[in-house]
C-alpha cells in the first residue's frame, strides 16, 4: 500500500519527457500529413482520397478534445482545416496554373492559424519549440513553467519572445504563399513545378534562421540564466541553514 502512494506521487511529480511535449506534434501534424504521402505515393491513391483518409485522425482528435475535454485543440483543428480546404481545392481541375496555386491554400491556412493563436494568447508553435529548448531536462522544465507563468523577473521578455516566434513562422508561410501564387501565374508552369519545392524549402531554411536568432536562441539563455539562478538560491538557502 506504501509502495503503490510512493509510485502515485512519484509519477505525479515526474517532469514531462521529450516523447511526452513531442506527442502532440506526432499525432496531430506527423501522422496525419505522414499519412498523406503514404496513401497518395505508396498506395496510389488519388489526391482527393489521400486528403479524405488522413483527416481522420485530426478529426477524431478534435472532436474528443472538444466533448470529452471541453477545449479546443488548436493543432489538430488546424490540420483538418488544412485537409478540408485542400480537400474543396481538389474539385478544382484542368488550369495548370490554378493547380500549382492551390498548393499555396496549405501554407496560407497554417499561417493564418498561428497568427491566430498568437492573438488568443496561445502561440501554436510552441508545442513544437519547447521540446528542443527543454530537452526533456527538469530543472529547465521547472524553469519554463515559471517564466511561462510570469512568476521569474524575465517572464515579460519570455513571453514576448514566445509570441514572436510564432509571429515569424506565421508570416513565413504567408510570405511563401504570396511567393508561390506570384509564380505560378507568372513563371513558366514546368519551371513553377520544381520551383515551388525550392521557394518552400528555401523559406524553411530562412524561418528556422529568423525565428531562432530572434527568438528561440533568446529563449534558451532566459532559461538557462533561470536554472543557474534557482540553483544558485538553494545553495543560499542550504548556506544560511548551516
Amino acid at each position: 500500500m506504501t509502495t503503490n502512494t510512493v509510485t502515485q506521487g512519484q509519477s505525479i511529480n515526474q517532469t514531462p519527457s521529450t516523447l511526452d511535449n513531442l506527442r502532440p506534434l506526432i499525432v496531430d501534424v506527423a501522422v496525419p500529413l505522414g499519412s498523406y504521402y503514404l496513401f497518395k505515393d505508396a498506395f496510389g491513391m488519388s489526391t482527393f482520397a489521400a486528403l479524405a483518409w488522413s483527416s481522420v485522425v485530426p478529426a477524431v482528435r478534435t472532436v474528443w478534445s472538444v466533448v470529452k475535454e471541453r477545449r479546443t485543440n488548436g493543432l489538430a483543428g488546424l490540420i483538418l482545416v488544412v485537409n478540408v480546404v485542400s480537400l474543396l481545392l481538389s474539385f478544382v481541375s484542368g488550369d495548370p496554373r490554378l493547380m500549382l496555386a492551390k498548393d499555396s491554400a496549405v501554407s496560407s491556412t497554417v499561417g493564418i492559424g498561428i497568427l491566430v493563436s498568437v492573438a488568443l494568447g496561445r502561440p501554436m508553435m510552441t508545442a513544437g519549440m519547447k521540446p528542443f529548448l527543454v530537452k526533456g531536462d527538469a530543472m529547465k522544465e521547472a524553469a519554463w513553467q515559471r517564466l511561462a507563468s510570469g512568476r521569474a523577473a524575465a517572464s515579460a521578455d519570455f513571453l514576448r519572445k514566445e509570441r514572436t516566434f510564432s509571429v515569424v513562422w506565421g508570416v513565413a508561410l504567408l510570405a511563401e504563399c504570396v511567393a508561390r501564387i506570384v509564380g505560378a501565374y507568372t513563371l513558366p508552369v514546368d519551371t513553377m513545378v520544381w520551383l515551388g519545392g525550392v521557394v518552400m524549402a528555401g523559406v524553411m531554411v530562412l524561418t528556422f534562421v529568423v525565428s531562432g536568432a530572434l527568438a528561440a536562441g533568446p529563449m534558451e539563455e532566459m532559461l538557462r540564466a533561470e536554472v543557474e539562478a534557482e540553483e544558485a538560491a538553494a545553495r543560499d538557502a542550504i548556506a544560511v541553514a548551516a
